[in-house]
């Protein structure tokens, strides 16, 4: 029998916040591409069709209980391990990268599938193992072996900033459900070691975009070309911006990549510092919203699956915003909701639709 409490206690704060800050980037994306010649443009109408379809598949999710992922989680988590194994074999190359599965109507990444398989399979991880006084070094064993094995596979790639994104994930988690103090001075100890070893196993374009960000005048019309002319766009945008439609450096292309990546470039130049505070004001709403969802949570499963997609979103909005602004190197990392791209959107809108079903399920025993 249906429970009308379902939709009672649907959360339409989560939905409206969500479709605001996608509408705000669909109009941003109409500003930044309708330069365009006619054959690349459109690009605002391929958005709308992937939020309709992200905002179909997440109230589809809504309909079946979050608690029965408890049980396919290690199932999800096998099988996108061999997928990402099978991009090795069967993967598709583009610039250099082989990141995708060639299925004939879709090129699937199952990197970014990962990103919510590995908050599956952790929250499940999490909530049937919590020792008293946190987790030890050995007792971490298990969720560092989950998470290392897809961190690897997918930097082998080469995707360091998904691998990246993964890890942070993981690790946010982890923090959560709680490290004692010993293990987590070792593991801070152990990670800045790993940091600085980890430079002689990057790529050469890797340390290339590491020194970029360093000094990007070294290389203006070069390696430093993207990250000077978004800092330009950035601050020419001063206190109330230009004007929508206005901005420079995007209608004369000046600013590379700025429907996907530089997509808030776009927007800081045309809005200013005023339109910036309120975007980010969003931003910051929607990630304290979900971590207000893991804490009303009916189960720790639920809990810990809501700070997992709450992690999510905070890293891209973390690592996307301090890219475009010289704070962090460029990795490739979009922003969530604002950035062009449907395996993003649709990446997006899966996680929110787990937060509406922890949401609405709150008050099941």
């Amino acid at each position: 029998m249906f429970d009308r409490r379902l939709l009672t206690h649907f959360d339409w704060l989560l939905l409206i916040l969500v479709l605001l800050i996608a509408a705000i980037g669909i109009g941003n994306l109409y500003s930044a591409t309708s330069a365009w010649e006619a054959r690349v443009g459109g690009v605002y109408l391929r958005q709308i069709a992937w939020l309709g379809f992200g905002v179909t598949l997440a109230l589809a999710l809504c309909l079946f209980d979050y608690r029965r992922l408890i049980h396919l989680s290690f199932f999800f988590y096998a099988a996108n391990i061999l997928l990402l194994v099978a991009v090795f074999v069967i993967g598709k190359t583009i610039m250099g990268a082989t990141r995708w599965i060639d299925l004939g109507f879709f090129n699937l990444q199952p990197s970014e599938v990962m990103k919510l398989v590995i908050i599956m399979a952790l929250a499940r991880y999490f909530s049937e193992n919590a020792p008293y006084g946190g987790f030890s070094l050995k007792e971490l064993g298990g969720p560092f072996l989950l998470l290392g094995i897809p961190v690897l596979l997918v930097a082998r790639q080469p995707d360091l900033g998904t691998a990246l994104l993964i890890l942070f994930i993981g690790l946010s988690m982890a923090l959560v459900a709680g490290i004692r103090r010993q293990t987590l001075l070792f593991l801070t100890l152990s990670g800045m070691l790993g940091c600085w070893g980890g430079w002689y196993l990057l790529h050469d374009y890797q340390r290339q975009r590491i020194m970029t960000f360093l000094d990007p005048e070294h290389d203006p019309l070069g390696a430093g070309y993207h990250i000077i002319q978004s800092k330009i766009a950035v601050g020419s945008g001063e206190f109330f911006g230009k004007g929508f439609m206005q901005g420079t450096q995007s209608r004369l292309s000046f600013l590379p990549e700025r429907h996907t990546d530089f997509a808030f470039s776009v927007f800081a130049e045309e809005w200013g510092f005023t339109g910036c505070l309120l975007l980010i004001g969003l931003y910051l709403l929607l990630v304290l919203w979900g971590l207000y969802i893991a804490r009303r949570a009916a189960d720790r499963f639920g809990s810990y699956l809501a700070v997992g997609v709450t992690a999510m979103l905070f890293w891209h909005i973390v690592v996307n915003l301090g890219m475009v602004i010289g704070l962090l190197p460029v990795v490739g990392v979009p922003l969530p909701l604002f950035s062009y791209g449907g395996t993003s959107m649709v990446t997006t809108m899966v996680g929110v639709g787990m937060l509406l079903n922890v949401s609405m399920r709150r008050f099941v025993f």
